[in-house]
């Protein structure tokens, strides 16, 4: 007996004296500078999900929102959070790219209106002034919402606000504005004190889509590490909604530009839209947003989900 315990006595000293085994790298592009919609990779990260997993990830804001898909398509990066509706047009233009992961399951744009303002019904937008941010998508999106209630898109003006979307409704610049998320924009306009109402776009004839996303390089990517990556932040989100008080000042701990009213108003209402299975997807969803977006004339033909959205779980070998 003694014998043994000295052979696993030195067993354990041989392993304490190994290298530990090194993390696999990755780097992941945020869709924009960090804010609540991040909350499981923040999470994750900070919680060590990620270095349980094997993983060393690098989180990194983008200097222009619209590089993260071309980066991970050019091999820059092995990940990205970018937008449904977005991949269906990247794929169309030739990017090398496919959803791999869900991080927001629900839409959160919507159409933004002042709440006692002069738009009570969305056919009262005939003849007014609609801001926007980005073309193609928003427009398609406000094309089909309008013409359900009988507004032709040559009955209203566009007005591209760029990113100022709240200030330009709030200033009466224009007299909605489509592209506003409902977890940012309505809590801005309630800090400063003028309330907002969002028609939702989904409620609004549109198929409903995932917002955020994670894309990948289909040609390139490892399925084993990124399988690895969603793992841990679903193990994230599972944190965030059995501890949300907890989460969130682990969440804002890590800067203290998010210690403020509205990004603790936004982590309230994003906390429900954060997709608790982030590998699964529902090819149907896929499927007819592509749909949709060959119907509004906006990409050539129609793709097969599988060249769209993979569920990645699929794709690794089980253990």
């Amino acid at each position: 007996m003694r014998k043994a315990s000295l052979l696993i006595a030195g067993a354990f000293a041989l392993a304490s004296t190994l290298p530990a085994t090194a993390a696999d790298k990755m780097t992941l592009l945020l869709d924009w500078f960090v804010n609540p919609d991040h909350g499981p990779v923040i999470v994750a990260q900070e919680k060590g999900y990620f270095k349980d997993e094997g993983l060393d990830v690098e989180i990194i804001a983008p200097a222009d929102p619209s590089d993260p898909p071309k980066l991970v398509a050019a091999g820059k990066a092995e990940l990205a959070i970018s937008y449904q509706p977005q991949l269906h047009l990247q794929i169309h233009e030739g990017l090398p790219l496919v959803r791999v992961g869900t991080l927001v399951a629900t839409p959160l744009n919507c159409l933004l209106v002042l709440k006692d303002g002069p738009i009570k019904e969305i056919s009262d937008l005939k003849g007014k002034k609609i801001g926007f941010s980005v073309s193609g998508v928003e427009e398609a999106v406000l094309g089909s919402i309008l013409g359900n209630h009988g507004v032709e898109m040559s009955d209203i003006e566009l007005v591209n606000v760029n990113w100022s979307l709240s200030p330009s409704l709030m200033s009466k610049q224009v007299d909605a504005v489509i592209g506003a998320y409902r977890n940012f924009e309505l809590n801005q306009m309630e800090i400063e004190g003028v309330e907002g109402k969002c028609f939702f776009v989904e409620e609004e004839g549109l198929p409903t889509y995932d917002e955020l996303i994670y894309v990948a390089n289909p040609d390139t990517m490892d399925k084993d590490m990124i399988a690895r990556f969603l793992k841990a932040t679903e193990k994230a989100t599972q944190f965030i909604v059995n501890h949300p008080d907890e989460s969130w000042e682990i969440f804002s701990g890590t800067s203290t530009e998010l210690q403020d009213e509205l990004n603790a108003k936004a982590w309230v209402d994003t906390m429900p839209r954060f997709a608790l299975r982030p590998m699964a997807f529902d090819a149907a969803r896929y499927a007819a947003f592509e749909t949709f977006l060959h119907e509004k004339k906006l990409i050539p033909s129609v793709n097969s989900v599988s060249k769209i959205a993979i569920d990645i779980s699929a794709q690794t070998p089980a253990e």
